[in-house]
């Protein structure tokens, strides 16, 4: 059995597309995914499976909830990557992103991202996690708001460092 991390895009944000977490735990090991835990309400799941999930995390949700959200699977091995690479090494959690893409991007548009980043926020695309340090925080960020225009037509999904730690630490 291995070790994955399920991120799940857009779901308990806003009273839309509502995933309790407890009926999701319920749900996954009902379908044969071990050990699962859930971190927070906005969709993240340690499990282990046999095999990397393909489709089926998204099509149990929309069997049981009605909408299929955007699930993005990371072995251990890529979340821990993923944090290895973080550029922006601060012990201010809230204030480092990381926004995992479905795909590598084939193009960029630099000129967009600088042009709507503050004098404060800094950025890097690491292979396929697009990382924004923050320190004026996110909420009002015209970077965050249009990122997605920066390179489509790739789904993403972010989060805060706070949130990668608390993941690293349930996977350990």
């Amino acid at each position: 059995m291995e070790t994955w991390i399920a991120l799940l895009r857009g779901i308990n944000v806003g009273g839309k597309h509502i995933v309790p977490m407890k009926e999701l735990r319920i749900l996954l090991e009902a379908n044969g995914f071990a050990n699962v835990k859930t971190y927070i309400q906005s969709g993240n799941v340690v499990f282990q499976s046999p095999e990397r999930p393909k489709d089926e995390i998204g099509q149990l949700i929309e069997d049981r909830f009605g909408f299929k959200p955007s699930v993005f699977i990371l072995s251990t091995a890529g979340l821990k990557k993923a944090a290895a690479n973080n550029p922006y090494k601060t012990d201010q959690g809230k204030t480092v992103h990381f926004f995992f893409l479905e795909e590598e991007p084939t193009s960029v548009n630099y000129e967009f991202l600088d042009a709507l980043k503050t004098d404060s926020e800094e950025y890097k695309l690491i292979e396929k996690v697009f990382y924004l340090h923050a320190p004026e925080g996110i909420g009002r960020s015209k970077l965050v708001e249009k990122i997605g225009k920066a390179f489509p037509p790739v789904t993403m999904t972010a989060r805060n460092l706070n949130t990668i730690n608390k993941l690293l630490e349930m996977i350990s």
